[in-house]
């Protein structure tokens, strides 16, 4: 696992739940370290173990801890440059969840040696999407839950997302677009701002 992932999972935790939740996890892996560096490479094994660890020391299912890291990726200011690789997919949601396609890639440009799973949307209607998720990675569909909904505020549109299955090496999310312009979203600008 790359370890920007991890350096992010670990922001997470520490900004959402303090350090001495980290503290803590990192004692009971006995990994030898404090501290994600996020140009390294660590075994998928051992971010499995600090979801797995924070479930337990927060008595939460780690599904819903892995959705709440997917919106912290969007919502949470420490993750800005998160936000704008994802943002940088379109102008409206529909046009963001179009994009997904090529997040992988886009992702490749910006960390060369980051491999997301790879995303293929299939529109099955009128603002009725399936999303396919490569399920190498275990978790991510929970993780992309939680990007997805936060996305979906950050646009100001209205849906509904949902995990519907597993079936082989994949997982697959439903998503209703219920109303594009739903409420006001998040300012956005393609330029960053100065400062």
């Amino acid at each position: 696992m790359h370890g920007l992932i991890n350096r992010s999972l670990e922001t997470f935790l520490r900004a959402t739940y303090g350090n001495e939740l980290w503290c803590r996890i990192i004692e009971e892996l006995d990994a030898g370290i404090e501290t994600f560096e996020p140009m390294f490479s660590y075994d998928d094994a051992l971010i499995q173990a600090v979801v797995d660890s924070a479930a337990r020391f927060l008595d939460k299912p780690r599904e819903d801890l892995l959705e709440d890291f997917g919106t912290f990726l969007v919502a949470d200011p420490r993750s800005e440059r998160v936000r704008r690789l994802l943002r940088f997919g379109g102008v409206d949601y529909a046009d963001f969840l179009h994009s997904l396609d090529d997040l992988r890639g886009r992702a490749r440009l910006a960390v060369p040696d980051l491999d997301l799973p790879a995303l293929e949307l299939h529109e099955i209607g009128e603002g009725e999407f399936t999303l396919a998720c490569e399920a190498r990675l275990e978790g991510f569909a929970h993780v992309l839950l939680g990007v997805l909904r936060a996305l979906a505020d950050d646009y100001g549109a209205l849906v509904f997302i949902e995990l519907l299955a597993r079936r082989e090496d994949m997982d697959y999310l439903s998503i209703r677009l219920l109303e594009a312009g739903f409420s006001e979203g998040r300012d956005f600008s393609l330029a960053l701002e100065a400062g």
